[in-house]
């Protein structure tokens, strides 16, 4: 018993040794600011906006907007310059574009007089600033057409004005005959065992040997120099064609080269085109004699059958051949002429018959 009457009596001395501790501790510290409530801190403060969004998302969505505005401003402008553009392409010619355009492309260089008042000088600048860049745009765009222009034209047009020289002044009465190359003079065909050949149509020789004494011969093909050069070397040995024109001396329009005789240098009533393709392939259907396309026929006598009618037109020279044509359109002008030949030999005869006659 006396055993546990002293370890009561330290268990006692020990807590309120520990309580004596706290007791100092809490009056030794200084004193904490009492806590505030959160109803009494909402009365004092307005509410918050509802669906308030933050500084930073409402000046992004202000920029945003604005180059959105910019950016459609210059798709419009850009839009409606090349529509303006356009319609000035397709309804003016160049020439028209710079009249109409004069007054604005000068505004640009407006100025006033030294004496003028300094409002007056201010006003002048102003307008002059203001009109630079629509009269550099202008500028530009008629620099621009002309370029592309003449691109387009070295490609469509013939590569001069004057294709052949001058003729010689001993040769003013010559008429020109110009001949079509592919199926007039020519056929080429391919085939898959022997590839690309070329033959020449029968007659073709004693045709241009012989119309060579009377005519300055010219062959005028569509095709590139390329193929009509080697084909002409091998055609024609004894050079009875004077001159060779090829693809870059036709007028491409539509998608398609034609002859035109208004840039031989020649005198019009002085040509004559034939051609199995003739009206179809000139810009002058009153120059052409069309006659019948060659593939290959072994037994075609065309090129024979019109010497008699080209060497009548060489030798009586009328003075305009397009008249003579004019008389044989839609005929077949060798089978004509034989009989328009014929009838005038009746004739001629009969009138001899008839002098004759009275002078019995």
């Amino acid at each position: 018993m006396s055993a546990i009457a002293q370890s009561k009596s330290r268990i006692f001395s020990i807590i309120s040794r520990s309580n004596r501790r706290f007791s100092s501790n809490v009056t030794t510290e200084p004193p904490k600011e009492p806590i505030i409530s959160s109803s009494s801190l909402l009365k004092d403060q307005p509410p918050p906006p509802q669906n308030q969004s933050p500084p930073n998302s409402e000046a992004s969505g202000t920029e945003k907007s604005r180059w959105s505005f910019l950016k459609y401003s210059v798709i419009a402008a850009i839009t409606g310059g090349v529509a303006t553009a356009g319609y000035a392409t397709y309804a003016y010619t160049l020439d028209e574009i710079e009249d109409k355009t004069k007054t604005l492309r000068e505004s640009a260089k407006y100025t006033v007089g030294d004496d003028a008042s300094a409002t007056d000088k201010f006003q002048a600048l102003l307008y002059s600033s203001a009109m630079t860049v629509p009269a550099k745009l202008v500028e530009f765009y008629i620099d621009l057409r002309r370029l592309t222009e003449e691109q387009v034209r070295g490609f469509i047009e013939p590569t001069s004005d004057q294709l052949l020289p001058d003729l010689h002044p001993l040769e003013q009465h010559v008429f020109t005959l110009v001949l079509d190359l592919s199926e007039t003079l020519i056929y080429s065909d391919w085939k898959r065992d022997r590839g690309w050949r070329t033959f020449k149509r029968p007659g073709v020789d004693a045709f241009l040997e012989h119309l060579a004494q009377y005519f300055e011969i010219v062959v005028y093909s569509d095709q590139l120099n390329m193929y009509v050069d080697p084909v002409i070397e091998r055609l024609d040995p004894k050079h009875c064609i004077r001159y060779r024109l090829s693809r870059g001396a036709t007028r491409y329009v539509d998608g398609k080269h034609y002859r035109d005789f208004s840039k031989l240098n020649r005198d019009p009533s002085r040509i004559i085109y034939v051609s199995g393709h003739a009206l179809e392939s000139s810009l002058q259907p009153e120059n052409c004699i069309e006659i019948k396309p060659w593939k290959g026929e072994a037994e075609d006598t065309v090129l024979l059958d019109l010497i008699p009618f080209l060497e009548y037109v060489a030798k009586h020279r009328p003075a305009d051949i397009r008249t003579v044509l004019a008389s044989y359109q839609g005929r077949d002008i060798p089978k004509e002429f034989i009989e328009r030949s014929k009838d005038y030999q009746r004739r001629m005869q009969e009138q001899k018959q008839h002098g004759r006659f009275w002078r019995r």
